[in-house]
């Protein structure tokens, strides 16, 4: 029989000087796979301890698995891939989460579900097992602002006690290092679509003397940044809609009527803001296309539908005509100006509007005709359709 189909659960652990409980939480594995009576194996990810941990989880019929690269992501990704089960179940090592729950990990799995969750908040939070800034500060609004940019079905995203099948892990390709891998997984689950639940458990305060190796402000920054960086709609194409949207209806709104800005009439220094406003926000929104098709020809996020539609309308041909037209309305506007000059005295209020639309859309079209030769450059890849 192959090696890697001999274990049906693996329970996967990372070490970073963790003595004081180490013994305790491989001893509970165990005794939770015996009474499963499930083939099982306990995998000890050490990340460089020089307290004794390894021995200790060794002595106890568990296999260490060492990571030189520091970071709890790296040390979970050594462990799980050389792990043999197919469902793997995942918990700190410092015995705030009792491995006697273990079947109630496994049992999901079994019954089809790909990805199993705990969460302190719908079971319970021992006293002292939390600080009150994670409890009712962090937690809930990094999970929430998870939740919204991804859709994900998980309420407690940064529970450190979860399970998956083999598989699902496999087609997740996690790559972070450090403590945004609990983010990382979290996420590509709900882009992925894994069938996912949670489970009610109760967080125990840990059994160390020390301080905990969690950094609050760091490694809360850590997965904001990531879910941002991963997250193009909130992090570009929000910010530039709104920009856009904004300075198009200035500086196009003289058109209709007399406009009015925080109550104050139309001004050229308010004209100018909103050409800028205009060319800023196109720019951001073309960032964003260009972070989303990076991030899915590496693998990144998956490929989605919509993004295959939409990429498959758009060719380098239709950006440098999009482009052109842009650029030949901003030449014809600056013409009739241009010969109205040679006519007339210039320097009318709305002459300098004219001249600013002209501006803009000029910019706006070379904008679209670079921008369309690099998403060109950037889509040449085999999950895109050919352009």
């Amino acid at each position: 029989m192959n090696d890697a189909m001999e274990k049906q659960v693996s329970v996967v652990m990372p070490c970073l000087n963790e003595k004081e409980t180490i013994g305790i939480c491989v001893r509970k594995a165990f005794e939770a796979l015996r009474k499963m009576n499930i083939s099982g194996e306990v995998v000890v990810a050490d990340n460089g301890s020089t307290d004794g941990s390894q021995k200790i989880a060794e002595s106890l019929g568990a296999r260490v698995v060492v990571e030189s690269r520091k970071g709890y992501g790296s040390a979970y990704r050594a462990g799980i891939a050389a792990s043999r089960g197919r469902f793997i179940v995942i918990a700190d090592s410092d015995d705030s989460y009792d491995l006697l729950d273990l079947p109630r990990f496994v049992e999901p799995l079994q019954q089809g579900i790909e990805f199993v969750m705990g969460n302190r908040f719908l079971g319970n939070i021992e006293k002292g097992a939390m600080p009150w800034h994670h409890r009712y500060i962090g937690n809930p609004l990094l999970s929430g602002l998870l939740n919204l940019m991804f859709h994900s079905p998980v309420s407690d995203a940064h529970c450190g006690m979860r399970s998956f099948t083999r598989e699902a892990y496999e087609r997740m390709h996690l790559q972070t290092t450090g403590m945004e891998f609990a983010s990382e997984m979290v996420i590509k689950s709900a882009q992925l679509g894994l069938k996912t639940c949670e489970i009610p458990i109760t967080l125990h305060r840990d059994g160390r003397k020390r301080p905990p190796h969690l950094r609050s402000f760091r490694d809360g920054w850590r997965h904001l940044r990531f879910m941002l960086l991963h997250s193009p709609t909130w992090l570009f194409f929000i910010p530039g809609a709104f920009l856009s949207i904004f300075g198009v209806l200035v500086l196009f709104g003289g058109f209709f009527g007399p406009v009015r800005v925080l109550g104050l009439h139309q001004s050229l220094n308010i004209l100018i803001f909103s050409s800028l406003s205009t060319l800023m926000g196109y720019q951001v929104i073309l960032l964003g296309i260009f972070a989303r098709i990076y991030a899915v020809t590496h693998e990144f996020r998956p490929l989605t539908s919509g993004l295959h539609r939409a990429f498959g309308l758009f060719n380098l041909e239709r950006g440098l005509l999009a482009g052109i037209v842009f650029l030949l309305i901003g030449a014809a506007i600056s013409l009739s100006i241009a010969f109205r000059w040679i006519r007339i005295e210039p320097g009318s209020m709305f002459e300098i509007r004219l001249v600013l639309v002209a501006s803009t859309m000029i910019l706006l079209g070379l904008q679209t005709i670079f921008s369309s030769f690099y998403l060109s450059m950037l889509g040449i890849d085999r999950r895109l359709p050919n352009n």
